[in-house]
């Protein structure tokens, strides 16, 4: 059971706690506010009073979630002017994200079709930006004649299956720490673009 202490902020994150690691488990569809509720100690009519619905609690993970990407992506990216480091950093920031918030990066990959039309949109309008950043970056690199690939679409897709296979499979306990695996993966990334040096 995920406990919370009572304030507005705490209770309304300790119920999207609550929430994902269901969603997680269970799916978005066979999760009920019931089971949330429960989760974090409450009924249902005062579960409502934190949130409107149980599709506004996914849309808020999942707009989070892109938005949490997005910001980290800018972040990785100030002062960077050469585009292989630049490339290097987007990336680490994608796989730590990804390493770090793999409930999250499940989610939004899983329950996607969960979502009603309009929260759909606004979270694949944050999607379609985030790839953009990594297309623009390989753009940027091969009119540089600093990356070489076949298509830019191809390898922006491939950098970005890096992270969400590192959710799938990274453990704190495992045989490399997030930063060796973040710096390999960097590494992978630059291969992908076809990196020159």
């Amino acid at each position: 059971m995920v406990r919370s202490v009572g304030q507005d902020g705490t209770r309304s994150a300790s119920i999207r706690a609550a929430a994902l690691e269901l969603f997680a488990r269970h799916g978005y569809e066979a999760t009920t506010m019931a089971d949330i509720g429960a989760a974090v100690g409450m009924r249902g009519p005062s579960l409502y009073k934190h949130v409107a619905s149980k599709q506004d609690i996914l849309a808020r993970i999942m707009v989070g979630t892109m938005d949490a990407l997005l910001d980290a992506h800018r972040v990785a990216l100030l002062g960077v002017d050469d585009v292989t480091v630049a490339l290097r950093r987007a990336t680490e920031a994608h796989v730590r994200y990804h390493a770090r918030h793999r409930l999250e990066a499940f989610v939004g990959n899983r329950e996607i079709r969960g979502l009603t039309e309009g929260h759909r949109r606004a979270v694949l309008r944050r999607r379609a930006s985030y790839e953009n950043g990594f297309r623009q970056l390989i753009t940027r690199g091969t009119e540089q004649d600093r990356f070489h690939v076949p298509s830019i679409r191809l390898a922006s897709y491939a950098i970005l299956d890096l992270g969400m296979g590192v959710a799938n499979w990274y453990r704190e306990d495992g045989e490399l720490s997030e930063d060796q695996i973040v710096w390999h993966y960097g590494d992978l990334a630059l291969r992908i673009a076809g990196a020159t040096g």
